[in-house]
């Protein structure tokens, strides 16, 4: 399990970012229970956690735990972004951006060429992250959630193609 520090805050425990695996299940689920309204069940969040083909980072620390996560699926060259979720409480601190960042630069060793993610149409507050980190929206999904709202689709490269040196 890999560790990076992401910062300390002076009334808080030191942030941390991790690989997680099967030994945060119970975290995961309640993160996804209070962020994402139960989107996985125990299940679906036990084969994330322990497929290898899966990537799921989390952040942490010594006082509340699990404070968001990032997790998606490496398919060829591609990381296809399953869940990006921050805990209603720790929201507007950046966590969110550190898992994401976390979680590009790990594909980005696992050589995924790009990363693609759907997000609500209307979640501007999500948009404005993914487009901070150089996503842009390639295409829309009509109806794509159980309530009807849209999806846009997000891509990203990952590594950029090698610059010609006839410029």
């Amino acid at each position: 399990m890999s560790t990076s520090n992401v910062g300390i805050d002076p009334l808080h425990s030191l942030h941390v970012v991790i690989e997680l695996n099967l030994s945060w299940l119970d975290a995961c689920l309640v993160l996804d229970d209070r962020a994402l309204d139960g989107l996985w069940t125990r299940e679906q969040w036990s084969r994330e956690l322990s497929d290898p083909r899966r990537l799921c980072i989390g952040l942490t620390n010594d006082s509340a735990g699990l404070l968001a996560i990032a997790c998606g699926w490496l398919v060829v060259d591609e990381l296809h972004i399953t869940a990006v979720a921050t805990d209603p409480d720790h929201r507007r601190q950046g966590h969110a951006k550190s898992v994401l960042g976390a979680l590009l630069q790990r594909a980005r060793q696992e050589n995924a060429s790009h990363a693609t993610l759907d997000v609500a149409a209307g979640n501007t507050s999500a948009l404005a992250l993914y487009n901070l980190l150089g996503f842009r929206t390639a295409g829309r999904r009509e109806g794509y959630y159980r309530d009807g709202r849209d999806a846009l689709i997000q891509w990203l490269r990952l590594h950029p193609p090698l610059q010609s040196s006839n410029n």
